[in-house]
């Protein structure tokens, strides 16, 4: 890449780095962002029991939220232990992410997955890419019997505007007043529409590229992790510094 397109791509992330000399911290999607697959979605097209694409219409249609959608929908899952972990193994994360997180150790910026998917997968999947110290914050996967679970939601907030069973809005605020911290947000989709308004930065794969263009936020397109490490050096260090 020519210097010119270097500039360009980094404009918008020197700009924001540069209105505060507060330190960074990331927090990242996991479904379309790091795992190159909608886990949730994968898991009800394999093992679903009818009735699951109704209430993904019908929160789809605004009839209701995506914590009701999903935990409807979890408690249709037929599967048993040992099918979910076959299935979960078999599933790819960006192969750019791990480099991304030794970038941000390596800057001391801190990490955490927040995610409106299913806790036990996350864990599950970054394990088999060593990556099971970053803590995670997402909805908690629970087993019920032989071949079905239920869906908890310990971050949930009735202030929510998407009825999430994650409120990402509230896990970012959680960061910002505690730490001073500026917060870059990573995401790709629907449920990562709200809290790319509230972010410092977005970096914005998919769909949430459009939603942060046409509202002006401040945010970088990516298609890859390996894109993205460039993009967070740029950020957490002054201009013109080494790494």
């Amino acid at each position: 890449m020519n210097d010119a397109c270097n500039r360009a791509l980094y404009a918008p992330l020197r700009q924001t780095a540069a209105s505060s000399a507060s330190t960074w911290a990331v927090q990242c999607d996991f479904d379309g962002t790091i795992c190159l697959t909608d886990v949730a979605d994968s898991l009800l097209q394999r093992f679903g029991r009818p009735g699951w694409e109704a209430l993904e219409e019908d929160w789809e249609a605004g009839h209701i939220g995506s914590r009701a959608c999903m935990q409807g929908q979890v408690a249709l899952l037929d599967m048993s232990q040992d099918e979910l972990d076959a299935h979960l193994d078999r599933l790819k994360i960006d192969p750019g992410f791990p480099a991304f997180v030794a970038a941000a150790e390596r800057l001391g910026v801190p990490l955490q997955v927040v995610s409106d998917g299913l806790d036990y997968a996350i864990h599950r999947i970054l394990a088999a890419h060593g990556l099971d110290h970053l803590p995670v914050l997402a909805n908690r996967l629970l087993r019920t019997g032989e071949r079905s679970w239920a869906l908890e939601c310990p971050h949930g907030s009735d202030a929510c505007v998407r009825a999430s069973g994650n409120c990402k809005c509230a896990r970012l605020a959680d960061v910002k007043p505690a730490r001073a911290r500026q917060v870059l947000f990573v995401g790709d989709g629907s449920s990562d529409f709200c809290v790319s308004g509230r972010a410092d930065h977005v970096l914005a794969k998919a769909r949430l590229i459009d939603h942060c263009r046409e509202r002006g936020y401040p945010h970088t397109p990516f298609v890859q992790f390996d894109e993205a490490c460039a993009m967070l050096q740029q950020l957490a260090l002054p201009e013109g510094a080494c790494a």
